[in-house]
């Protein structure tokens, strides 16, 4: 343990000593970091809440780029197919570091071996929301409603944990949903509100105002309680053994060197801390989720295997 204490005070000096070389190295040129998902959406928060300040410590500009689609293929493969130099990186979900690699077919990428882990971002659990006059007011409800409508009850989903997490809630309660993709969250929980869908997975930040308004109703947090919302239960509570929670990270192309992975892995796990930062995560509902490179890439292995397990338990054949 004092082995530990001692090393982790030693890395915030170490961490600015690294930004600070990395501002002296800087090419001048804005980093891009590709967003996989719509602007809008979680994630795309998370990317544009920590760059600003990341950019403030390196004294060097980030650039939000949106590319959603195919589950979040198309952005994946724009980082793994850029240069190694610490210009591209990747703001991902565990869809596309994890989950993608059970459910999709020939995935052009893997995450093991084409992409370089630098950082976390957030961890959270999203919502199971309806329509906010829906007379579904619980998990429960909600199993109970499915049961009675096989097959006939619409739920959208944008990325492959979010389904996933619909098709283990299938499995582990017995029922059979009516699954419907979409590019990004924001398009699903519109066509909640506006009647299309019976269902979807909203974020919590993002579902406060929804909420509060009447749009939305909460029926369930899919990991534990969220505290933006203490009185929706969790999953688990009604459901045994079900806990998905949701994790963003930064990575970038495979081969970048490590001096520049430690510099942009300390930028961001300091951006995590500073009190701006962490403030609107607070008030999102969604924790910082600070981890070292390397911890991040074993990390990041483990969940390959244990999402892969859990698709397998799901009965998802990939397509």
């Amino acid at each position: 343990m004092k082995t530990r204490t001692f090393l982790k005070a030693m890395a915030l000096p170490l961490a600015y000593q690294a930004t600070s070389s990395l501002a002296q190295l800087a090419s001048g040129r804005p980093i891009r970091v590709v967003v996989p998902l719509p602007a809008g959406s979680g994630n795309d928060f998370v990317a544009r809440v920590i760059t600003p300040r990341a950019g403030q410590l390196l004294g060097q500009t980030f650039v939000v780029d949106n590319k959603p689609g195919a589950n979040g293929v198309i952005g994946a493969m724009e980082v793994v197919r850029a240069a190694p130099d610490g210009q591209t990186l990747l703001c991902a979900t565990n869809s596309h570091l994890a989950t993608n690699m059970a459910m999709i077919k020939n995935l052009p990428y893997d995450p093991r071996r084409d992409l370089t882990p630098i950082a976390g971002a957030t961890v959270a659990a999203q919502l199971l929301v309806v329509k906010g006059n829906s007379p579904l007011r619980t998990l429960a409800d909600f199993i109970a409603y499915a049961k009675s409508r096989p097959g006939r009850v619409a739920v959208g989903y944008s990325t492959s944990i979010v389904q996933l997490q619909f098709a283990t809630l299938s499995k582990i309660a017995g029922i059979e949903l009516l699954m419907v993709p979409y590019k990004g969250a924001p398009a699903a929980v519109n066509d909640v509100i506006g009647g299309v869908l019976d269902a979807t997975l909203e974020n919590p930040g993002l579902a406060v105002g929804q909420v509060s308004g009447g749009a939305l109703r909460t029926l369930a947090c899919m990991s534990k309680r969220n505290p933006l919302f203490p009185d929706t239960p969790a999953a688990s509570e009604t459901l045994a053994g079900f806990d998905f929670p949701l994790w963003n990270a930064f990575v970038g192309p495979a081969g970048m060197p490590r001096e520049v992975v430690t510099r942009l892995g300390a930028a961001i796990s300091q951006a995590q801390k500073q009190p701006e930062v962490a403030n609107q995560f607070l008030a999102a509902g969604t924790p910082a989720f600070v981890i070292e490179p390397d911890e991040l890439k074993a990390f990041i292995e483990s969940e390959v295997v244990k999402y892969a397990r859990l698709v397998k338990d799901a009965g998802i054949q990939p397509e």
